[in-house]
């Protein structure tokens, strides 16, 4: 039998520091490393949304990229590449986030035009009016695709529709036509303000010289402070979403109740989730694709927030087997409930949940997303070492324990497409 070394201390050159306009730094540095990954993170996403304003987190998001006060749309895209930078920019229900991957020799320059993005962009009305074309096309694509369309649904399903935790980061078509400059700068206003904002680096870097272009080039952003958000459902409703589409295939999709972002039993949920659908090996692969032949596709995630979360399954199967399907989840579940892990399963999950932690370790981008999110919504610092800690005390008479207390297989969500 083959013995487990121990890693080698993973929580270490790491710094923080936090500009006079309260603007949080975090940085990573990574011995060997020749390039680093730098974010601009904003604690703003499609939940602070109201009806009105849904998909305007997303709409900001692409605006920003369409012209500065000393770039335009054509050199936002062309001057980054000439220095071989990766920059991109997405939308979270809780945050937004501009980023890029750059070598160590070109730091002060990648910095420089996220920055101009971020604090310098001035929304010209040609440019919106383009940019709405181009997001009502991403929209008419993610709704051609079934599977897309169906995870949406289901977090309508689970928190309802119009606000907070429910809302399309998309948003809707009538919505992105209505934003204009105007709308723009008004939510911004209230959520890009610089108690709501964290840099993030990850990679070859110096820290004195990181927080130095730091206060440079996001020092002189006046210190504001967050507007309170509109209030979210952060429970479970239990509702049922079916939408009709022309389609091959049925999609389903459950979502179960499970604890915030580092809540309690956490890391026990996660063990949970991986064992039933997180790889080939899991139960329902094994149950409903290999032994009934009833899906191509079938997995388990978790989906968790600063307040609240959830587990699901989802899975694309025949047409009309989507309630045969349904059945034997249930089935599965019942008997994975009842019996619960061999401890087979339980070195083999726990052996999973270890590799991804340490593989998210040796990628920069990862590792500044990971410190940016807990900065952003903990105020913590993001610790790998605690979190191996965590994995490694859990035993398989643990986990069994976890499965009968916490596991409620009766009570979730429901959205499915089906066919017209």
């Amino acid at each position: 039998m083959w013995k487990r070394r121990p890693f080698p201390k993973l929580y270490k050159m790491v710094k923080t520091f936090t500009l006079d306009n309260g603007i949080r730094i975090i940085a990573k540095k990574l011995a060997g490393f020749k390039s680093l990954s730098m974010g601009v993170y904003v604690n703003v996403g499609s939940s602070y949304e109201t009806q009105e304003e849904n998909g305007i987190s997303h709409f900001i998001e692409h605006v920003n990229f369409k012209g500065t006060k000393k770039r335009s749309a054509f050199d936002v895209s062309r001057d980054p590449e000439l220095l071989g930078v990766i920059l991109n920019a997405a939308t979270s229900r809780e945050y937004t986030y501009y980023y890029a991957k750059t070598l160590f020799e070109h730091t002060e320059e990648t910095l420089e035009i996220l920055a101009d993005i971020f604090l310098e962009s001035t929304y010209p009305q040609k440019e919106l009016g383009k940019e709405k074309g181009v997001i009502i096309e991403e929209i008419n694509m993610y709704s051609d695709t079934p599977d897309d369309v169906c995870l949406n649904n289901l977090n309508r399903a689970i928190y309802g529709r119009g606000a907070g935790y429910g809302n399309a980061i998309l948003g809707t078509k009538t919505n992105v036509k209505r934003f204009n400059k105007s709308a723009v700068l008004d939510f911004k206003k209230k959520y890009y303000t610089t108690d709501s904002i964290v840099l993030a680096f990850a990679g070859a870097l110096e820290f004195d010289n990181i927080f130095a272009l730091c206060d440079k080039y996001f020092g002189k952003a006046e210190k504001t402070k967050k507007s309170p958000s509109p209030e979210k459902n952060v429970k479970n409703l239990y509702g049922n979403v079916v939408a009709k589409k022309d389609i091959e295939q049925e999609h389903i999709a459950l979502a179960f109740d499970a604890p915030a972002t580092d809540g309690e039993r956490y890391e026990e949920y996660r063990f949970i989730v991986n064992a039933l659908g997180g790889g080939m090996s899991s139960r329902l692969f094994q149950s409903i694709r290999e032994e009934l032949g009833l899906c191509y596709t079938i997995e388990s995630f978790m989906q968790s927030y600063e307040p609240c979360g959830t587990w699901g399954i989802y899975s694309a199967v025949g047409l009309g087997s989507s309630e045969k399907t349904l059945a034997a989840i249930k089935k599965e579940l019942k008997k994975f409930k009842e019996n619960g892990i061999t401890e087979e399963e339980f070195r083999c999950v726990k052996e999973q949940i270890r590799s991804s932690l340490v593989f998210a370790e040796e990628s920069t981008t990862a590792l500044m997303n990971a410190y940016a999110r807990k900065l952003l919504l903990k105020n913590e610092i993001y610790d790998a070492d605690k979190r191996l800690k965590a994995i490694s005390e859990l035993d398989c008479k643990k986990i069994n324990e976890a499965i009968f207390d916490v596991l409620d297989i009766d009570r979730y969500a429901l959205s499915k497409v089906v066919k017209k």
